[in-house]
């Protein structure tokens, strides 16, 4: 990864934390208040869809921190450390969390005649393509942990070639 990448990841990994800053101080207490208005009917989903919004952003964000530290790891050149393995496990973690936090989202969804049932499947999709990021994320850290033991093993033969040298 170039500098020039690392240098315009930074600023977009940046703006999207201050976004989502924002979005959990300003735009969920509005959407607290807007949310589904005086309906009776609806008020029960008011505090679950609020806490899963807030539990979304949350994953979000630490998704972007994980993000954040292997940029800096790579511009460092010791992203093929096993220190990476913190990171990327973190990150499956929150897209795990996130895809089930989403499938709450549709089970709250789910009851009674609020939300359409094509709603709550089009919820439970994504759900599982949440999910379907967390298995890439775990394949990329296979890969990062076969790139991890190659390096160890470069260094230890170079290590004996000097010695021989």
């Amino acid at each position: 990864m170039g500098k020039v990448t690392v240098l315009a990841l930074r600023p977009v990994i940046a703006a999207l934390l201050a976004g989502s800053v924002f979005v959990q101080a300003m735009m969920v207490p509005l959407l607290a208040v807007d949310i589904w208005g005086p309906d009776p009917d609806m008020a029960h989903l008011r505090i679950p869809f609020l806490a899963i919004a807030v539990l979304g952003v949350v994953a979000a964000q630490v998704v972007l921190l994980c993000v954040w530290r292997l940029v800096t790891m790579v511009r460092r050149g010791t992203v093929f450390s096993p220190a990476a393995f913190r990171y990327v496990d973190v990150m499956t973690g929150a897209f795990v969390a996130a895809a089930a936090l989403v499938f709450a989202l549709a089970v709250v969804l789910a009851p009674g005649e609020a939300v359409a049932p094509g709603v709550v499947l089009l919820v439970c999709m994504v759900s599982l393509a949440v999910l379907g990021v967390a298995l890439i994320v775990l394949v990329l850290r296979m890969l990062l942990a076969q790139a991890v033991a190659r390096e160890i093993e470069a260094a230890r033969m170079r290590a004996e070639l000097d010695e021989v040298i």
